[in-house]
């Protein structure tokens, strides 16, 4: 007996049908079967049904001789289903990567509940994707399994089938079943929390919730849309029949009146001239199953009344009436901005004309992010080399807290930003400013970028369409030729930068000033980052931090993560850190794996860690510098994809910081045989170092300075990188067990500089 049966049924999604059942069939966990239900579909569903249950034991096909709709379409498939657990999955829609083993494993850690609740995400035909906005309904904090009146709150998260997996035992037990029509969830879900004896949650996207651009049913103008009365005297017949739920007829009253007054406002959705009947209906079912004691919102108030009161024409008159307003509020909301804007850029054209400040520097990094890379690095070296600059620092209000003390904190588009802009001598990001910038004679742009490129960048990508999308090349030059300087860490970087972004600036072959505290930080400063992330001791702290995937409309990790610290055991754990462009690498908490995605500098994580997983990000030139081992991730199909994406300047599988993992099981195995740390490791390690990490000696920031701002030509000379002592990582420690590992021949010892 599977330990799941997920049910689709499919009718007239002959173009969805495919992925959905893809998206089934590739799970990792492969305990289940597939019922695959043909609702007498008109076009290919059936034959596509067909050919998977040919190729694949585990899909089961059963086609209906005449349409009966979706909710006795999945009635089919649950009678032939043989599951511990019943899960269902519209036919448009599609699992998401690990969600089978992620709800497989929260069923078993919550004693094998009636009903477990998880989350999903709509995906729109445009590439856009948005988590459910009552997600927090989910979080598992607390105890667990519940019943229904502990969370009363999970009745407001979307009632429909898709988003549970529900006990086949328990479902017989209480005899539901889908009913004919539409909003055929109704009569299920609500009956299905309130009967379950335990619930659980689980706080992760498991299902994509697609939203099509046209075709979706309840998008449709029909008069089926009057079958959501009939829905709720089937959810209020349960009541009846179940005494012990009478409580919960004064919530499920106001669910009703709500459902009710989405469908009469929502365009489209009724036929012209049904409105007013449509209300005479709400206004009989509001007396029919009247229910006081639910207290009512203030904003809810009015809806509920009109309803009540069945008033057609003051409800639609109203209704036109909180249009208008919302509409003139809009406007007035725009109009202010626009006003505003053009008050600020009369405000900076003033400024333009008064003189420059020799005394002033304005830093910024990843378009008004907190306090950190190279600028970071550079605006302290400012405080320390040239106090007698003042400088100040551009963050969005949300990423001020991260600025530290010394620079003046600026909020982009305030008149203090356009002022510091017009009058700085300095200007300093890692991107480019605002477009609107006027670059003065006397002004001294410093572009410090970013990293060293690996992947295809400017414009070398006029020949990448999927990872340029929208780029402006010409407003790119532009931006170009307002640069005076140019970081770079080493001669590939330099070569690069002057061919894809062609300019008149001056190169400072000087090293990144972000990479300065990789030789300046001591084991004690390793020892309380480490602290800080909550790292157990004793144990290896692996950093895994992909880059962005150009050519993916959805962002997730390439690794299972939950998989891979199973396998890797209770001696390890890993720092997940996502692109600063997604959100977090986890859909869950999962032990062993610690979310810092959030965390605002990488080059303390760096620090704190042992080893370095990663893909094609740049994140590994930088951490080349700290001497510890580093894994390069790369699948063929993936490293294929990503080559046809984005491009790379050379074959990072060819010339490796370290070893290279083509599969997830290999990369298991490089850290459970110490192949990580190994001899041929360190030598490919020292290889990449020699090439890359010239100048990271830990005075970059300085030498920067005294360059550009001193001007003095005899700067600093460069530390030779065998001469070099970077902070040492917490398994280079005598005291760690890891130390126990026998250190590759030919490598150095790591020690303490200071």
């Amino acid at each position: 007996m599977p330990r799941f049966s997920v049910i689709v049924p499919a009718y007239k999604v002959q173009a969805y049908l495919h992925e959905c059942l893809e998206s089934v069939l590739s799970q990792s966990w492969t305990d289940f079967e597939l019922i695959a239900v043909d609702d007498h579909s008109p076009d290919a569903c059936g034959e596509i049904i067909d050919e998977f249950a040919a190729r694949d034991p585990r899909v089961r096909a059963v086609h209906l001789a005449e349409n009966v709709g979706l909710g006795r379409a999945r009635n089919a498939g649950m009678r032939v289903a043989s599951g511990d657990y019943l899960l269902f999955l519209d036919s448009d829609d599609t699992l998401t990567p690990e969600a089978l083993r992620a709800i497989a494993d929260r069923l078993k850690e919550t004693g094998e509940p009636d009903v477990l609740v998880y989350d999903y995400a709509r995906t729109y035909w445009d590439g856009r994707a948005e988590r459910n906005q009552r997600a927090a309904l989910l979080t598992e904090q607390g105890p667990a399994p519940f019943r229904l009146a502990d969370r009363p709150g999970l009745f407001r998260v979307l009632m429909v089938a898709w988003n549970k997996a529900c006990k086949r035992e328990f479902v017989q037990r209480v005899g539901l079943t889908f009913p004919p029509g539409y909003y055929e969830d109704t009569p299920w879900t609500y009956p299905a929390l309130m009967a379950a004896e335990s619930i659980a949650t689980l706080d992760r996207v498991c299902v994509h919730y697609r939203q099509r651009r046209r075709g979706n049913i309840l998008s449709t103008t029909s008069r089926r849309h009057f079958d959501v009365f009939e829905q709720y005297d089937r959810v209020f017949a349960f009541v009846e029949e179940h005494p012990e739920l009478a409580p919960w007829r004064p919530v499920l009253f106001r669910r009703m009146v709500d459902h009710f007054t989405t469908v009469f406002t929502k365009q489209d959705r009724l036929p012209r001239g049904s409105h007013a009947e449509f209300l005479r209906r709400a206004r009989a079912h509001c007396r029919r199953h009247r229910s006081p004691g639910s207290p009512l919102p203030l904003r809810s108030r009015l809806r509920h009344a009109l309803v009540h009161l069945g008033l057609h024409r003051t409800y639609r008159a109203l209704q036109a009436g909180m249009t208008l307003r919302r509409r003139t509020l809009k406007l007035g909301v725009k109009l202010a901005r626009a006003l505003r804007a053009a008050l600020l850029q009369a405000h900076y054209h003033i400024q333009l004309r008064l003189p420059l400040r020799a005394d002033r520097a304005v830093f910024g990094a990843y378009w008004g992010r907190g306090h950190g890379c190279n600028p970071g690095a550079l605006e302290a070296a400012f405080r320390t080399f040239a106090p007698q600059v003042r400088t100040a620092w551009i963050a969005r209000p949300e990423h001020q807290r991260s600025v530290p003390p010394g620079p003046q904190p600026l909020a982009p588009g305030t008149a203090a930003y356009w002022t510091a802009l017009a009058r700085s001598k300095y200007l300093v990001n890692n991107v480019n400013f605002d477009r609107r910038l006027v670059k003065r004679p006397g002004q001294v742009f410093v572009q410090t970028q970013h990293g060293t490129p690996l992947k295809h960048m400017g414009l070398d990508l006029r020949e990448r369409p999927a990872a340029a999308r929208d780029m402006d090349f010409d407003e790119l030059l532009r931006g170009v030729d307002k640069w005076d300087y140019v970081l770079s860490a080493n001669r590939h970087t330099t070569l690069t930068w002057e061919r894809v972004y062609p300019g008149g600036y001056l190169t400072l072959e000087y090293g990144y000033p972000r990479n300065d505290v990789f030789q300046q930080a001591t084991a004690a400063d390793v020892a309380r980052l480490r602290e800080s992330l909550g790292i157990p001791r004793d144990t290896v702290a692996l950093l895994y931090a992909p880059t962005h995937r150009d050519h993916r409309r959805t962002q997730c990790a390439a690794l299972d993560l939950e998989r891979v610290v199973r396998g890797l055991g209770p001696r390890f754990v890993i720092l997940a850190r996502a692109h600063y462009w997604q959100g977090s690498l986890l859909a869950r908490r999962t032990p062993g794996v610690i979310d810092v995605g959030e965390h605002p500098s990488v080059e303390s994580l760096c620090l704190a860690s042992d080893a370095l997983v990663t893909d094609y990000s740049s994140i590994m030139f930088d951490y080349a510098n700290l001497d510890r081992p580093i894994v390069v991730h790369a699948p063929d199909d993936d490293w294929a994809a990503y080559q046809a994406a984005r491009g790379t300047y050379f074959d990072v599988r060819a010339f490796p910081p370290g070893a290279v993992a083509r599969s997830e099981d290999e990369l298991i195995d490089i850290f459970t045989t110490g192949r990580w740390r190994g001899s041929r490791s360190a030598q490919r390690r020292a290889a990449f170092r020699e090439r890359f990490c010239p100048y990271d000696d830990g005075r970059a920031a300085e030498r920067v300075v005294r360059r550009v701002v001193l001007g003095e030509t005899q700067l600093p000379p460069v530390v030779p990188p065998a001469e070099r002592r970077p902070a040492p990582s917490a398994a280079a420690t005598a005291h760690s067990p890891v130390a126990a590992v026998p250190q590759p021949s030919g490598s150095h010892p790591v020690t303490d500089g200071r």
